[in-house]
């Protein structure tokens, strides 16, 4: 396919009619007259050789085709505005913009936080959105970096993209404060013994894989899609979780349990930021970038962020 021989305009179109599935309603979200859509809807069909929309009863849905180019054309729009929008020129005291990060919450509470109050500080006009990763990520990260800023993921999770080292982090375990099965030191044993919670995602894979390296299957009563419920699901059972040490120590007294040193060798977690290589050179992300890895070493040395005030 020769994209110079396409009016990219109808990727505009083909976008209204595949979410909107109604001639007249999709001309008017991008300005339109029905006559035009009808128009474009036609230069589409000739170019798909395919419906798109099929009359059912009184109202149009998509077809096959149009189902698997429901998703692909939200993406290329998506990316289309961001080559669009890419600047030479960044002033982030004075520009207005909105950043979206894919996070999970623990790094929004470890990280994010302090970078949303490093961009208050510097950047009042700049917005951070935090977006939760779906499930399936790891199969379309480029499709999801495409609609986004960056992603905030542990090292070994997904490759092949641009990215920059943020901090470290350690994982410990969570105990019930009464649970008298365990002693002051956790165990091999007790890991293999006892009931876990976890978190439901992979985004702690390379620690999962150790553990299955050490010949413990973890028997799972409980999975969360947030890390910092952990302590909750954790306070009055039996149960062991895999979690975070900095975010243990944010959620330190909020529930009855105790932190306790892994019983073996943990790997280490290095947080990074990934993002789409289209976002490399545009003046905005850059700053982005640079002030996300400024953070990071104030996270890193567990101090506040040394912020510059607007100009």
């Amino acid at each position: 396919m020769n994209l110079a021989s396409l009016d990219l305009n109808l990727v505009v179109a083909l976008r209204a009619l595949l979410e909107e599935r109604n001639v007249t309603n999709a001309g008017r979200c991008i300005g339109l007259s029905q006559p035009a859509m009808s128009a474009a809807l036609a230069r589409l069909r000739r170019h798909f050789n395919d419906e798109l929309l099929s009359r059912e009863g009184g109202h149009y849905e998509l077809t096959a085709l149009g189902l698997a180019l429901f998703d692909r054309t939200a993406t290329a729009c998506d990316l289309l505005e961001r080559v669009f929008g890419s600047q030479t020129d960044f002033d982030p005291a004075h520009e207005e913009h909105e950043f979206t990060l894919i996070s999970s919450d623990y790094a929004v509470a470890v990280f994010g936080a302090e970078l949303a109050r490093t961009v208050h500080a510097e950047a009042p006009g700049i917005r951070l959105r935090f977006k939760q990763a779906p499930t399936e990520f790891i199969d379309n990260t480029g499709s999801l970096l495409s609609t986004a800023d960056g992603l905030l993921m542990p090292h070994g999770i997904v490759s092949g993209f641009p990215t920059v080292e943020l901090y470290r982090d350690r994982w410990v375990y969570l105990v019930a404060d009464d649970n008298p099965e365990v002693g002051e030191h956790l165990t091999l044993d007790d890991l293999a013994r006892l009931p876990w919670v976890t978190y439901q995602r992979t985004y702690d894979a390379p620690a999962a894989r150790q553990i299955g390296m050490l010949g413990i299957e973890p028997h799972v009563e409980v999975s969360v899609d947030s890390f910092q419920l952990m302590p909750f699901l954790v306070a009055g059972t039996r149960r062991v979780a895999l979690i975070q040490g900095r975010l243990a120590e944010l959620l330190d007294r909020l529930a009855p349990v105790r932190v306790m040193e892994a019983p073996y060798d943990a790997v280490p977690l290095r947080e990074t930021l990934l993002w789409h290589p289209v976002h490399t050179h545009d003046a905005a992300h850059i700053w982005l970038r640079e002030t996300a890895a400024r953070v990071a070493e104030a996270v890193e040395a567990g101090r506040p962020t040394d912020s510059a005030p607007p100009s």
